[in-house]
Order: C-alpha cells, then structure tokens, then sequence
C-alpha cells in the first residue's frame, strides 16, 4: 500500500495511527454535545454525521452517518464499504476542492470523548492461539495434555455477554464470585482475588448471514477490527467451568478500542496462518493469507505510577484467523448478525515476553512480574490501568487502534448483606 497524503496537516506524519491511509470509524462528542459518528483524521476527528447532512457524503438514498453508531453502514456490505471509504479519502485527500467546506467539521481528537463505536449485537469469544493454549493447558493438564483433543481441528469459543462490551475508558469494577480453593471444603461468595487481562483482537460483523458460509463469505462479511481485552476472573472460572466452559468469570467486562479499523485498512497486511499439525476439514481450510501482521503490546500501570509494558506480541501468532471462527460459528445454519463481535483469543507468542495474560506471565502466580516501579504482579491490583496497544506497520506510515483502556476499581461492599 503506497502512502497517501491529507490536506489535514497531522495525518502526514510517520508517528501517527490514523494517517489518510486508515480512516477509522469511531463515534464522539465534544463537551455537552451528543455524540455522532465521526473519522479519525491525523490529530482531529472529522464530524461525518455533519459532512454528511451537507450532501458532501452520500452513497445512496438514506443516510447512514445519522445514528451514533455505525451499524447502519455496516449493514450494507463490502461494496458500499468501498465506495464510502474511496468518498472519504478523495475528500480528505491533497488537493480536495471540499477542502474549506469540511474544515468547520474538524475537531482536536484531544476534546473528544469516545463512545461505542457500534451497538454489539452478540459476543462470541474463542480460545485459538496455540501458544496461549498450550501454556494454559500445560499449567493444569501437563505438556502432554496441554491442547484437548479437538483444538487442532476447530476455533473452540463460548457465547459471552454482549451487555457488558464497553469502549476504552470506562472503569472495571472487581467482581464477585464463588470461589473454591483447593484445600478448602466449600466454596465461598467473595471479590475475585485473580483477576486478569487477556490481549485480544476483536472482529466486527457487518453482513448478516442466514446458514452456513464459506471461509472467503465470512471473509468479506467482517466489517473491521478493534483491540479487545476480555477481563478474566481466573478463580471465579476455575470453579464454575467444568464441565461447560467459562460464565461469570468472563461476563464482568470486555473492553474495545474506540475506533473500527476497516478491513480494507488493513489489506496490505495480510498474513498466512501457521503450518497445520492435521489438515483442517474442507469447510475451515485456508483459502490464502487470513491473518494480519500487527504488532500488539500491554501495558499495566499501578495507580499513580508510571506503566511498565508487560507483554509485546503480534496478531500473526493466531492459529485461526476471524474468517475460519465466522465460518466455523456459521456451520449449524446459526445466522450472524449485524454488529456480532468475535473476540479473537488470548494472541501469545513463544516467548515469554510475548504472553497476553498474567497466568501467562506469572504462570499461574509462581513467577510474579517486577514492574518498572519495583512492585511486583501476579493478578491485578485495585487502580490498575491496562492498556492495549496495537498498530500494522506501512511504508512511511502506520494503521494504528488507538489506545484499549480500563483501570480496576475496587469490588462493591457484599451485594447481597442486608
């Protein structure tokens, strides 16, 4: 992909994450306004719910910028994806006649406040890097046991709770739960001591299916992505999932980066997926590069302290790409929905350095981390901040997420004392 440049000034620059190439999707406000939909351009986000009322952005007869989400242009599917996304770039390009008409519309991203980008239809998360699930397996089953007997033949995943997707920003609360230790008799109802972040890339649905698609349908069905952090209740899931899998322990909250980042953005980035152990089956097999080679880290900053990067992997490490877990979701005729999130899995890589979660990194609590402040980690503590950082990177330019935030604010008093 050749570097394309912006009248607007800041989108030219080599360090920023949203240069003309990207032009990702978020939904702002400024001040006591309400929010609207709105691109990152540079070091401003360009109002398009206004742009668009203008005449300056049409692609069809309704409006689709209207709404404070993007759900209404996801819904359309991948050629009006293009043509909307080939709008906005001649637009915002060098030498656009619109120029001073959409200058009125540019706000500093420094005063925006971030809203859901889109209205999350349902969450699915999966369990498919290899690395992350050879290192979990090994901690509780032993190398030899290490992957069950399925994960080399499908993306294993569990349905999670769309109500408590939130942006970057929003604080975590620590939950309670029932927790069992294993020298104890029974268990009991307390704030989870094992908290945990998981470093994921979540896929957005825009068209909607109904039955069975092929890997090259889900393919093009995927709108974009954004970082993703599933917080974790390691002693709460420990507990509750045998024998059916993960509940409570993962329905606290799951966080995303505030802006969508488009397929197309990241076309040049392919990647291919790794060797196969086993032949997939003919309706998951790789039909060409379905990954994308973006370099992911973590940092965790103690209240008041200044962050430490715990973890640097990238989303190539994947063993299944979004497309195979669409596909895959979409084999019993389960119909996908505008606005489905799928959460990619914990991405790991084979070195330590390279883990997405504190189990990980501190394997299982016997090996705590040193943070550059001298404090050490095993889980979260209260005033915690973790931050996803990920970005692709171009020739003289780079396709960044902005930043996936939260910080963990301590449990409630007991919610059932009365």
């Amino acid at each position: 992909m050749s570097y394309l440049k912006s009248w607007v000034d800041s989108a030219n620059s080599a360090s920023t994450d949203f240069p003309l190439n990207n032009l990702p999707y978020g939904v702002f406000s400024i001040g006591n306004e309400a929010p609207r939909c709105g691109v990152a351009i540079g070091e401003h986000v360009l109002d398009v719910a206004a742009v668009e009322s203008q005449g300056l952005l049409s692609i069809g007869d309704s409006p689709l910028c209207q709404d404070a989400c993007w759900n209404p242009l996801m819904a359309l599917g991948k050629d009006s994806w293009a043509l909307f996304r080939e709008r906005l770039t001649a637009l915002l390009s060098e030498g656009s006649a619109e120029q001073d008409r959409l200058q009125e519309h540019l706000y500093p991203l420094a005063d925006a406040q971030m809203h859901m980008p889109f209205t999350v239809t349902e969450f699915t998360d999966f369990y498919a890097g290899r690395h992350h699930a050879t290192n979990v397996g090994t901690m509780f089953r032993g190398a030899e046991n290490a992957l069950p007997p399925n994960w080399l033949h499908i993306p294993i995943g569990y349905n999670g709770r769309a109500s408590s997707v939130v942006v970057s920003g929003t604080d975590v609360r620590r939950p309670w739960g029932q927790l069992k230790g294993p020298d104890q008799e029974l268990p009991a109802f307390m704030p989870s001591r094992r908290f945990d972040l998981e470093l994921e890339m979540g896929a957005i649905v825009g068209s909607a299916s109904n039955g069975p698609v092929s890997v090259d349908e889900a393919d093009a069905m995927i709108f974009g992505y954004v970082l993703l952090n599933d917080w974790s209740a390691r002693d709460i899931q420990a507990w509750e999932y045998q024998p059916l899998g993960p509940f409570q322990a993962k329905a606290t909250a799951t966080t995303i980066s505030p802006w969508i980042v488009t397929s197309a953005a990241l076309e040049a980035f392919r990647v291919s997926t790794p060797e196969r152990e086993f032949e997939l089956l003919p309706h998951l097999k790789d039909t060409g590069p379905m990954l994308y080679d973006i370099d992911l880290t973590v940092t965790l900053a103690p209240q008041d302290k200044p962050a430490t990067t715990i973890a640097s992997t990238n989303y190539r490490e994947m063993y299944y790409s979004a497309a195979q877990q669409l596909a895959h979701h979409s084999t019993s005729g389960c119909p996908m929905r505008t606005g489905d999130l799928l959460g990619s899995g914990t991405i790991s890589g084979p070195e330590t350095s390279m883990r997405g979660s504190l189990l990980e990194l501190s394997w299982g609590g016997k090996e705590p981390l040193t943070l550059d402040s001298g404090e050490t980690r095993s889980f979260l503590e209260d005033g915690d901040t973790l931050t996803l950082h990920g970005h692709a990177q171009g020739d003289g330019f780079r396709i960044g997420f902005g930043d996936c935030a939260g910080t963990l604010v301590p449990a409630l008093d007991d919610p059932y004392a009365r």
